[in-house]
């Protein structure tokens, strides 16, 4: 059994372009000197993830890749990522074995803390239930799914929500004191402090 982290990155980031046009693509943006999905990724493995999968969009494959190349991470290429997110998640999660734990966290999430991933999967692995976390009474990522969401996602059509395939079975929200579980970037200006 492996702790794998599920790392949607196959978004377009067309607001994030159309505020800065010129700009390199969205999941290169430096956070704090680290590419935006590596910063991504180390938060997952710091929180005690042991390898990821992060999928991709064709057009971003070798940049992204070249900026995961020397960490645990397996790079996967949605063939279709105008179907939204969800899609992505199924590519991903499609990549598990049966026994793996799963952490999924958009790649645009670069500011959750790792001991916010650790605090997730403890409870996970305490209760068996699909758990994700919250901060200040508002849920956020990442989310540590259950084998059994994960069997509903793969069965769920590309144009699912996953909040409404979530919904289906028990769901256990932590509140962490990390506001970073909210805090995503869509444009330049989310990545001001």
């Amino acid at each position: 059994m492996a702790v794998v982290g599920v790392v949607p990155a196959a978004g377009q980031g067309t607001r994030f372009a159309a505020a800065a046009p010129g700009a390199p693509l969205k999941l290169l943006t430096p956070v704090e000197g680290v590419p935006m999905v590596r910063r991504t990724v180390t938060v997952l493995l710091d929180g005690g993830v042991e390898q990821c999968v992060v999928v991709v969009s064709a057009d971003g494959e070798a940049q992204v890749r070249a900026v995961l190349e020397d960490l645990p991470v397996t790079v996967v290429v949605n063939p279709d990522p105008s179907r939204g997110m969800f899609s992505s998640i199924q590519c991903g999660v499609s990549e598990l074995r049966a026994a793996d734990e799963c952490v999924l966290l958009p790649a645009d999430m670069p500011y959750v803390q790792p001991p916010t991933v650790a605090t997730l999967l403890a409870e996970a692995r305490r209760t068996g239930s699909t758990v994700g976390a919250s901060h200040a009474g508002h849920r956020g990522h990442p989310l540590v799914l259950s084998s059994s969401l994960r069997d509903r996602i793969l069965r769920a059509p590309a144009d699912a929500i996953l909040s409404q395939e979530r919904s289906r079975e028990p769901f256990l929200s932590v509140d962490v004191a990390d506001p970073g579980v909210h805090r995503d970037v869509d444009r330049p200006d989310d990545l001001r402090t």
